[in-house]
């Protein structure tokens, strides 16, 4: 945002000259983030007077490969740049696309401008990054992450002084900063309305990349209003194959009331009042029209769900093959059978499937089920299956986290309020969560840490299937199906005292427990399950050795770390990569499977099956580079195929043209 109060030009270039001798405090009515800009400069060492004749400024070749590597972000950019060029032509401006690192990559500009911006570097190759050329719009918009306007002495380095320069971040789907888009001219021609400008393109180009990154997943495009579908304004959300969240515009997170962190760890519904399989049926009905959800606050947004072509909107996930039948079981009809939402995730370990004939068989009765296992094994997945397995799965699914709402606000969500009940309440009040469940399943998950006075309440209003909002009012029946979650021994805590014992054998109907990750014998299995669902990619695979150290470590985290580390080594993974092996690790994973895999001072039994240091497979130690490795591993796939390229970029799980790059590396 522009200074509303711009400070005079000689205050600034006096406060900019007094920060050097060590005066901090001249920096007072200097705007905050420019100020924090200056401080970053003269830490890398830059002074006022620097001429930037010493930055970085890529060869022919480096600037070659470097817009090769940006070459999505400078075709979706170009046209965009070109419409708002033809916007401020004649202003002595130019309009310029920086790289994630500041590199210039594309300019366009008034020719009577260009032979000034020449002298300052601002051309192609030339690195804008403040380390380099001080506080400037391209360089501080990379630090601070936001649109912003530097104008004129505002420039750290004096020689910029004629500038005046707006600039604004470009992100990925998934958050990631992919470039700047940039306006400079000279000082004398600015305009206040400049930096909504280019944050307005900016926006464009983001959409537009979106839209191509995002064209195989299934997209939900949101708006408060429904003619707001469409335009420039709208949210847009990229969801996986069975509802999370995968990608989402700026707009999207505004609506939803999300982070960038909270891309591809958010199911839908917890944010809107639906389910995925409802909202594609309902899609499916109703197609192009726009569609009226609420958010979780109550508030309405309309939705148009677009599928990509071949997809069903009907059939998300519902007609699959049965994975192997349990022992004594008979197979399915036909290969395409219909299955239930616990069948889906059957990748066949024993104790997980008991647990699932358990639940289905308690489906639909009036008996709450009370699920037991560590954290992240996938407690509320079971519960959100076992709800669209049930004959109340077009009814609400209303998930809570127990411990992940603070004390004084947990009794009204779940219980809602009246109208004017306590300070800052809505002011036509809110039904509350128990409420929002009726018909459907309430999941309360890490119920061992719901405070003792509101177990009374809850206590109640499952003896009485009544619910009583905060500051009185008419009580309202309701009926719901109930399943908590726990990784605490809660039988324990009843026992000593820490949880109530009536409560606990209210919640215990039917008890289950979830094994950790490292107990399944569906390893195998899960993985291919999770790197398709990942990635989308069927041939994508483990090395075998890898593999099987994955297959041996303990997971701490369970299923949500070791997706995690799955997402991420597939991030790592080149255009032409379907193998995921050591390198595409993050150097903590690899440390820890190097130490359980290393031989104890003694000697052990297990340690003789790890194979050796320098084996294809294995993990670095602390002098091995990956590189190292990686040729490695490329010299004995092309000996085992005597020099075969062909078979032996195959068994890697990489194309010809990456096998000989890396071949040259």
């Amino acid at each position: 945002m522009a200074n509303l109060h711009p400070v005079p030009a000689p205050l600034l270039r006096e406060a900019r000259l007094r920060l050097l001798s060590g005066d901090d405090l001249s920096l007072g009515r200097v705007d905050e983030r420019v100020a924090r800009s200056w401080r970053r400069s003269l830490a890398a060492g830059l002074a006022p007077s620097h001429n930037s004749r010493h930055a970085e400024h890529l060869s022919g070749g480096e600037l070659r490969q470097a817009l090769a590597c940006n070459r999505d972000l400078i075709n979706h950019s170009q046209p965009v740049m070109e419409y708002l060029f033809e916007q401020v032509r004649h202003s002595h401006s130019m309009v310029v696309l920086a790289d994630r690192h500041g590199t210039l990559m594309h300019t366009l500009g008034d020719a009577d401008f260009l032979g000034k911006a020449e002298r300052v570097a601002l051309q192609a190759g030339a690195n804008w990054h403040e380390a380099q050329r001080g506080t400037n719009a391209i360089g501080t918009a990379l630090a601070e992450s936001c649109g912003i306007e530097i104008h004129g002495p505002e420039h750290y380095l004096e020689r910029n002084d004629f500038l005046t320069c707006a600039a604004s971040p470009i992100a990925s789907a998934t958050g990631e900063l992919l470039g700047i888009l940039d306006i400079s001219g000279d000082q004398r021609s600015h305009h206040p309305h400049t930096l909504g400008l280019v944050n307005t393109a900016a926006r464009m180009i983001e959409n537009r990349l979106f839209l191509t990154s995002c064209q195989h997943q299934t997209r939900l495009h949101l708006h408060p209003q429904a003619h707001g579908i469409g335009t420039l304004a709208e949210g847009i959300v990229a969801l996986s194959e069975d509802g999370w969240i995968m990608g989402a515009n700026r707009q999207a997170l505004k609506l939803l009331g999300l982070q960038r962190e909270d891309i591809g760890a958010t199911p839908l519904a917890r944010v809107l009042d639906t389910r995925f399989e409802a909202l594609l049926l309902r899609a499916h009905q109703q197609p192009q029209q726009p569609l009226c959800l609420h958010r979780r606050d109550g508030s309405p947004v309309h939705a148009q769900l677009h599928n990509p072509p071949g997809r069903s909107p009907a059939r998300p996930l519902t007609l699959r093959a049965h994975p192997a039948p349990p022992e004594g079981r008979s197979a399915p009809s036909t290969p395409s059978e219909v299955q239930d939402a616990l069948q889906q995730l059957d990748t066949g370990d024993h104790a997980w499937r008991a647990a699932a004939d358990k639940a289905r068989r308690v489906a639909g009765k009036p008996i709450p089920v009370l699920l037991l296992g560590e954290s992240g094994v996938g407690k509320e997945l079971f519960a959100r299956a076992l709800h669209d397995s049930s004959p109340r799965r077009h009814r609400p699914f209303v998930a809570i986290n127990c411990a992940a709402l603070p004390e004084q606000l947990i009794e009204a969500e779940l219980f809602g309020y009246s109208a004017g009940a306590f300070t800052g309440a809505r002011k036509e009040g809110r039904p509350g969560r128990l409420r929002e469940a009726d018909g459907g399943t309430l999941f309360l998950d890490e119920i061992g840490d719901m405070p003792l006075a509101l177990q009374t309440r809850l206590l109640r209003v499952l003896q009485e299937r009544q619910v009583s909002p905060l500051g009185g009012g008419e009580a309202v029946a309701v009926d719901f199906a109930l399943v908590c979650a726990t990784h605490q021994p809660l039988r324990e805590a009843a026992e000593a005292g820490r949880f109530r014992a009536d409560l606990y054998y209210r919640l215990n109907g039917l008890s289950l427990q979830l094994p950790p990750l490292r107990a399944r014998s569906d390893f195998a299995a899960l993985t291919d399950k999770l790197l398709r669902e990942l990635s989308g990619e069927p041939r994508l695979h483990l090395a075998p050795e890898l593999q099987a150290r994955l297959a041996a470590y303990d997971w701490p985290g369970n299923l949500r770390q070791y997706a995690s580390v799955l997402r991420t080594a597939i991030a790592m993974l080149d255009p032409d990569e379907h193998c995921i092996d050591w390198v595409h690790l993050g150097d903590d994973l690899r440390e820890l499977l190097q130490r359980a895999a290393a031989p104890s001072a003694g000697g052990s039994d297990s340690a003789a099956t790890a194979p050796p240091a320098a084996a294809v497979g294995t993990p670095p130690s602390g002098e091995q580079k990956l590189a190292d490795i990686s040729r490695a591993a490329i010299q004995q796939a092309i000996q085992q195929h005597q020099g075969n390229l062909s078979a032996a970029a195959r068994q890697l799980g990489i194309s010809r043209q990456t096998l000989y790059r890396r071949m040259g590396a």
